[in-house]
């Protein structure tokens, strides 16, 4: 169930019957928002499934306000982070944040209830806050890589290509990546400093579409926008980097450029610190840190074999930890544990 767009062709292919959901995340509108709401408990009606399964904060909190409708107890809610609410210190994040503790505290009830976290120091937050019993909680790291897609290859050894990959959103550290890029190539260019990806427009915190025109026009950095063959983009690559404070789960594209065997780059932030090792794959910078990014990305580029080394580092921590097949064996071992309960 979910707001279909390009990819409906392929899920329907494989066999999984889908439901088109009418959600707007970035929708203020209660009406709109109970529509939302009616939709899932109607789906559930329809549909009775022995399980609910969620994911993200909106599904997340709907589903679970649905399934009390429904008296439906088998409820399995995942969040990739705590996004956007729990990390900025916008004034509408503040605001929404005690609310969301109290409907965390109210929805993540019952002995059938299980929260799927990607890393321990989100559990360790949300534990803190008493809005969950810590026996209703799960630990499974990222949402897995496809290892043979995200293939090893060696890292090019022309000039220097540094890729932040991600959604343009400010807290994703994109100006902190352009600072760097100036400090970098000051005197003399050095390396190349490419953004992949687009504004998450339903996000408050996207960057202007203008802004990253202007960008790539000045030629600090280079702006390849969505990329839909992102393994090439990775093999391109020399060193990968996300400076982000955004409440990241475990990032997708860090375990997918160290599954290319990239080194990385990141702040340390929960979920960079889980797939980041620091002076084994890669280095994680104090958040906030320009001189130490660039202390962290020279060394880099000044080292051909670190870089190797560390690209292998980081395949070997992929393929023990972060494979798609572990991570679905230990998503159908929590469904199992629902079921039996």
């Amino acid at each position: 169930m979910s707001r279909y767009t390009n990819h409906r062709k392929v899920i329907e292919n494989a066999g999984v019957e889908i439901i088109d959901w009418p959600l707007d995340r970035s929708s203020k509108n209660p009406l709109t928002e109970l529509n939302a709401i009616k939709s899932i408990i109607s789906s559930i009606r329809k549909f009775r499934p022995d399980i609910i399964h969620s994911v993200a904060m909106k599904p997340v909190i709907y589903s679970a306000i649905a399934s009390i409708f429904t008296g439906l107890d088998n409820r399995i809610f995942a969040l990739a982070g705590l996004g956007f609410v729990f990390t900025s210190n916008r004034r509408s994040a503040k605001i929404l944040r005690p609310f969301l503790k109290v409907i965390f505290s109210l929805l993540f009830k019952g002995k059938k209830t299980k929260l799927i976290l990607q890393n321990p120091d989100d559990r360790r937050q949300l534990l803190s806050k008493g809005v969950i019993n810590p026996k209703n909680i799960r630990l499974i790291r990222g949402a897995g890589v496809d290892t043979k897609t995200f293939s090893f290859k060696t890292i090019p050894s022309n000039m220097p290509i540094i890729i932040l990959p991600s959604r343009m959103l400010w807290a994703k550290g994109i100006q902190d990546f352009i600072d760097c890029a100036k400090k970098i190539n000051y005197n003399k260019k050095i390396a190349r400093f490419v953004l992949v990806g687009i504004p998450d427009k339903e996000n408050p915190d996207a960057i202007p579409i203008e802004k990253l025109k202007e960008w790539n026009t000045s030629g600090i950095i280079e702006w390849w926008g969505h990329q839909s063959d992102m393994p090439t983009v990775y093999h391109k690559s020399n060193i990968i980097c996300l400076p982000t404070t955004y409440g990241e789960g475990l990032p997708k594209s860090l375990l997918e450029a160290a599954s290319c065997g990239r080194p990385i780059v990141a702040y340390d932030v929960p979920g960079c610190r889980e797939i980041v090792k620091d002076g084994y794959n890669g280095y994680l910078v104090q958040p906030k840190s320009i001189d130490g990014l660039v202390e962290a990305i020279i060394l880099l580029i000044n080292n051909y074999k670190l870089c190797v080394q560390m690209g292998k580092n980081g395949r070997k921590l992929v393929e023990k930890h972060f494979t798609q097949e572990k991570i679905a064996r230990e998503t159908i071992a929590v469904w199992e544990e629902v079921l039996a309960s």
